[in-house]
């Protein structure tokens, strides 16, 4: 039986997943109800697979994990399947580990940018009409704190400071680049000025003379 995919990008990371609709409630032959494979692929990294409740329990574990980051909590998440852990501020570590006891645990290193393109790809699949019965009630809340968050004082100014301190900066470096410039260039006028008035006089002399 032809089974359907459906993609989710976001930049660096695309989000596959692979089933069929549930023909005993006469769903239409394009949706998924039934996820049989997904794979979370991020660029340069090993690809993550699995079943269905690994999905739900890697989804999980990213929004749990970027709520805490939001809230400046202790951002650490750890379960049977998956830890996420910061390794620094712009770094962050998963750790997942398989049921089979001879498969070692695999480490990716992900960046900010990557975090947030996955949580990205869940939403997408979240709001997606064609997937069903993996968007659970937990992540919807999870997704609205997350988001919700972003609103907070503390949180906008987080994200607005560094780059209107760089506008500043660049703003009084330009601003006395040109006063330094004017500055010279009037001295340099002012020389001229008296160069040329000693000329002249030299010239009247001469004609007097």
């Amino acid at each position: 039986m032809l089974q359907n995919k459906f993609l989710f990008n976001q930049s660096s990371v695309s989000l596959e997943i692979i089933g069929l609709p549930d023909y005993s409630n006469n769903e239409n032959k394009d949706y998924i109800s039934i996820i049989s494979q997904w794979k979370l692929i991020i660029i340069d990294k090993p690809v993550i697979e699995g079943n269905l409740d690994h999905l739900k329990s890697i989804m999980k574990a990213f929004y749990s994990y970027s709520v805490s980051l939001l809230n400046d909590e202790n951002a650490i998440y750890k379960s049977n399947l998956i830890d996420i852990i910061p390794e620094n501020f712009y770094t962050h570590t998963l750790l997942l580990k398989s049921s089979k006891p001879e498969v070692k645990p695999l480490i990716i290193r992900i960046g900010n940018s990557v975090l947030s393109d996955i949580i990205n790809c869940f939403d997408q699949l979240g709001s997606s009409n064609n997937v069903k019965n993996i968007y659970q009630k937990e992540f919807t809340s999870l997704k609205n704190k997350n988001y919700l968050n972003l609103l907070d004082k503390k949180n906008i100014s987080n994200f607005l400071l560094p780059p209107l301190i760089s506008l500043f900066s660049i703003f009084v470096v330009s601003t006395a680049f040109i006063y330094v410039y004017e500055g010279i260039d009037n001295n340099d006028n002012r020389s001229l000025l008296k160069t040329k008035n000693k000329l002249i006089s030299i010239q009247s002399t001469d004609k007097l003379l």
